[in-house]
């Protein structure tokens, strides 16, 4: 009996290890947010594959550019957020009511509970990512996209950028708990998704986090889902529904990357 369960930990230390090996070679080889890639790039990934190359086609009668994001769990939040922000450089009305936005939502969310120590330095890198990316800064526009692209592919502003939006969305979740029970699958009370589907990094994100956190922006997105549906095009969806979007996502089973209408 002993040496079975010796086997088993064996086995479980050798699958975390090729998990983390696994990680690493992403990490390495990936950016977290790659350059503008036209979008003709898709044909040779789904290359003889019917399905995948006629919804391609209809695809690239809508968008012309792609920007990928890593594919580490993180992915529609880091999507989220630099998307955002682009449009935000060149719509400078529209940036100084987020701004105030972001600078308010900490003390929201203390008055929602969150422990004030906690959310200190993540609204703070928060901030300075925003302020950083202002469209009043010297150089123009070309350069605040730059430093956008730069901060977004430094490991330590990225993730805190990610933790923050996360932690806004489950804020959301939980001021307005009545209405996103419904969304829930299983046998989840809000407080248990929000602490083990939400908050922690690398969980990956469904309609409900995208809704909670679009709500609580109040920015529209557009996600084209890329899979194996009926039909030769490309399906949307605006998240929430009526609203115009401002950021548009390309989701294929498990990951999010960026799109660039025509």
């Amino acid at each position: 009996m002993e040496s079975f369960k010796q086997n088993d930990g064996n086995r479980d230390e050798l699958i975390i290890q090729q998990q983390r090996e696994i990680e690493k070679e992403i990490s390495d080889t990936t950016p977290l947010v790659s350059e503008q890639l036209p979008l003709t790039c898709l044909w040779t990934e789904y290359n003889g594959d019917d399905i995948f190359t006629a919804k391609i086609q209809d695809l690239s009668t809508k968008y012309k550019f792609i920007r990928r994001t890593r594919p580490d769990g993180n992915c529609f939040f880091r999507a989220f957020a630099y998307s955002y922000l682009e449009y935000l450089i060149s719509n400078s009305s529209a940036y100084q009511e987020f701004r105030k936005l972001a600078e308010e939502s900490k003390d929201k969310l203390v008055q929602l509970g969150f422990p004030s120590f906690t959310l200190e330095d993540f609204h703070e890198t928060f901030m300075e990512v925003i302020k950083r990316v202002s469209p009043d800064n010297p150089g123009g526009q070309s350069k605040v996209q730059s430093e956008l692209h730069k901060i977004f592919n430094e490991q330590g502003y990225s993730d805190y950028v990610v933790v923050y939006l996360r932690l806004i969305t489950s804020g959301k979740l939980q001021e307005e708990a009545d209405f996103y029970q419904n969304f829930i699958e299983g046998d989840f009370t809000i407080e248990e998704f929000r602490h083990q589907e939400v908050e922690p990094m690398y969980k990956e994100s469904d309609h409900i986090h995208i809704i909670a956190l679009c709500t609580a922006l109040g920015a529209g997105v557009r996600v084209e889902y890329l899979d194996r549906g009926e039909g030769g095009t490309v399906k949307a969806h605006d998240f929430p529904e009526g609203t115009e979007p401002r950021i548009y996502l390309i989701y294929r089973p498990g990951h999010y990357d960026i799109l660039y209408p025509n």
